[in-house]
């Protein structure tokens, strides 16, 4: 391999994300979106592959701060922008890249290293596992009825510009973030995600739109929206496309898929990324007139095993002993004893006998209670040594709610 490993100079920040777009196929981004990841760059934390005198691969790590089970936040590197050119594929740049990566998170103080994956086959070998999963739906509002729970009518509720509403959406956000596994702690900048639309990618549907559930005076949820105006022959056949949207409490939230589900000349409401257990398919009179599928959401990589696994709680009382492999890391690989409850953990280095074996990467999954241990145990991932093991830990390590990640980056 004749490339080498150094850090982004936020001056030659252009010609650097230049090589992730034509990795990510060649199309231009929007300024206002290259605009605001330039602004969300930090310096010191993103790296490139570089041969001779110009960048050939990419990747980056946002800092954050991620709620685990117990309600914790944790230390995270959010991996991102990872890209390696057509010219330079099995050279080992990507492997070098993640290698770097991890020691330089682990230099940091973070126990956590996050990501999504265009390709969900790339990362497992580096040690991250699929910890989350979203779902999408298409609601069919002229067919599914909703029943709201009592209280929906006494919410009142207001429309906005998006600007407008950008800090008590902030605020309603912030008071949610601990309240599942998968969350992140936004960091300023941060708020301004969800607000790039580009009028190029609407695809047919209007600028986006915020509505606010309102009780008492205060904001007590919110949501972000389009809506795509078609017609057929038999009349209008508009679609609804849910960006986000947060209740504080059941009726705020069910206010919100009401009006969304009433807006005039749509037939349909499109989600594309909401909890496994998220409320609206309670809601609903016919869930399978919902469509709701599955898809992989957020990969997680413990970077210190035993720090990570004492930052979260657990649902029920834990005395485990795992064998942990992570030839990647090898600070990681070896004998780690878990002790803990719902007050807290601990996890240090023993020699005594293993109970459970394992890699690191099914520790990733299983880290945010949206994934048993005993489900991976069934795919042959996970190795059960002292009979009534393998069940005390899949139990302890769930969560009461599914973990979910609310946007990417």
């Amino acid at each position: 391999m004749t490339t080498r490993l150094r850090d982004l100079d936020l001056a030659e920040w252009d010609d650097w994300y230049a090589v992730l777009e034509l990795a990510f196929g060649g199309v231009a981004e929007a300024d206002e979106e290259r605009e605001l990841w330039r602004a969300l760059t930090e310096p010191g934390r993103f790296l490139g592959a570089w041969d001779e005198d110009r960048w050939v691969g990419t990747a980056g790590a946002f800092t954050f701060r991620l709620t685990v089970p117990g309600g914790n936040v944790v230390p995270a590197a959010g991996v991102t922008m990872v890209s390696v050119a057509g010219t330079h594929r099995r050279r080992g740049v990507l492997t070098s890249m993640m290698r770097r990566q991890l020691a330089d998170v682990r230099s940091w103080g973070e126990p956590l290293a996050v990501l999504t994956a265009s390709e969900p086959e790339i990362y497992g070998r580096f040690g991250y596992g699929l910890a989350t999963h979203t779902v999408r739906a298409t609601i069919d509002t002229a067919r599914v009825r909703l029943a709201v729970p009592d209280g929906t009518d006494a919410v009142r509720l207001r429309t906005a510009t998006p600007e407008a509403a950008l800090g008590a959406i902030e605020e309603v956000y912030a008071a949610l973030v601990g309240s599942r596994p998968g969350m992140l702690e936004r960091r300023p900048g941060w708020e301004r995600v969800d607000l790039i639309d580009p009028p190029g990618e609407r695809e047919g549907a209007s600028p986006r739109r915020a509505v606010l559930a309102e009780r008492d005076g205060r904001v007590v949820g919110y949501a972000l929206y389009s809506v795509k105006p078609e017609w057929t022959a038999a009349g209008p056949d508009g679609t609804v496309n849910v960006v986000r949207l947060a209740g504080l409490d059941p009726a705020a939230e069910a206010a919100l898929w009401r009006y969304l589900c009433s807006v005039d000349l749509t037939v349909r409401v499109k989600v594309n990324s909401r909890p496994v257990d998220d409320a609206w398919q309670h809601l609903v009179s016919d869930v399978r007139r919902c469509e709701p599928t599955a898809r992989d959401g957020l990969f997680v990589r413990l970077v210190e095993v035993g720090e990570a696994l004492a930052a979260r709680a657990y649902q029920t009382p834990v005395d485990v002993v795992f064998e942990v492999a992570d030839p990647f890391c090898p600070w990681n690989e070896g004998r780690w004893r878990l002790t803990g409850d719902t007050k807290g953990a601990r996890c240090v280095r023993t020699e005594d006998a293993a109970d459970v074996a394992l890699s690191v990467r099914e520790l990733g999954a299983a880290y945010l209670g949206g994934v048993s241990l005993l489900s991976l145990a069934a795919a042959g991932r996970v190795r059960e040594l002292r009979e009534g093991a393998l069940t005390e830990a899949s139990v302890a390590f769930g969560s009461p709610v599914a973990p979910w990640l609310p946007h990417g980056f």
